[in-house]
C-alpha cells in the first residue's frame, strides 16, 4: 500500500466507529490478529475485534512478570469474549532468568538483551507462525513520541498492516467505551520492558 493510499483511508476512517474499522480491516486482509497485553483498557479492542471476528487469533505474549491481578483480569477478559487466545511465552524461565540478568534497569545495556528474551523473540514467532496480513493494535495518539506520527492505519518495513480503531480515543472516551458495553478494566499493571509510559518496547518501532 503507497503512503498516498493509507492517506485517503485513513481519512475515510477517521470518522468511523472503532466496529467499522474493524470491520473494513478484517475485510481488506485475510489473515488478521490481534494482540494483546491484557494492560488497562485492553478490554475495549478486544470486545471490538471479536464483535467483527469471533474466532480472530488472540496473541499474548506473556513475558512471565504480570501481576497477580493482571492474570485475573486476563483470565475474566478469556473467558467473557471467549478469546481465542495464541499464547506466546519466553524460551527461557522467569526463575532462570532471576540467576542471571534478572530485570535490568532501562540504563542497563543487559535491558535490551531482557527486552528480546521475554517480549520480541516470543513476538517474531508469533509473526512467523501465523504469518498475519493485518495486525490490530490499542496504540492511541498521545501514547509515545513514536505513536504520534502513526494513525488509524500504519504500516511497518515488511507491509504488515497496522490497525489502530481507537487511536484518536483519549481515556475519558474509553472509560465511556468500557461502561457502555460492560467492560471491566485493571490498572494493577506493569511492563518490566518498558518501565516508563513514554517508552517504547520494540514492538512498534519498525
Amino acid at each position: 500500500m503507497t503512503q498516498e493510499e493509507l492517506i485517503k483511508i485513513n481519512t475515510e476512517l477517521r470518522d468511523k466507529t472503532p466496529l467499522e474499522i474493524c470491520k473494513w480491516a478484517i475485510s481488506y486482509g485475510k489473515n488478521p490478529i490481534v494482540t494483546t497485553n491484557f494492560r488497562p483498557y485492553e478490554a475495549a479492542i478486544l470486545y471490538t475485534c471479536v464483535n467483527a471476528s469471533a474466532t480472530i487469533p488472540v496473541v499474548w505474549c506473556d513475558s512471565g512478570y504480570n501481576t497477580a491481578a493482571t492474570y485475573k483480569h486476563a483470565e475474566l477478559l478469556i473467558e467473557k469474549l471467549q478469546l481465542n487466545v495464541q499464547l506466546y511465552v519466553p524460551k527461557q524461565t522467569v526463575a532462570h532468568r532471576a540467576v542471571t540478568i534478572g530485570i535490568p534497569s532501562v540504563d542497563d545495556p543487559a535491558h535490551a538483551v531482557f527486552t528480546e528474551q521475554v517480549k520480541l523473540e516470543p513476538f517474531k514467532r508469533a509473526l512467523k507462525e501465523l504469518q498475519p496480513d493485518v495486525w490490530f493494535t490499542n496504540l492511541r495518539k498521545g501514547q509515545t513520541i513514536h505513536r504520534d506520527s502513526l494513525d488509524i492505519i500504519s504500516q511497518d518495513k515488511n507491509g504488515l498492516l497496522k490497525v489502530s480503531p481507537f487511536y484518536y480515543y483519549s481515556d475519558t472516551e474509553l472509560d465511556v467505551y468500557l461502561e457502555e458495553n460492560a467492560l471491566p478494566n485493571e490498572f494493577n499493571y506493569i511492563d518490566p520492558t518498558k518501565v516508563l509510559e513514554h517508552r517504547e518496547c520494540g514492538l512498534h518501532s519498525d
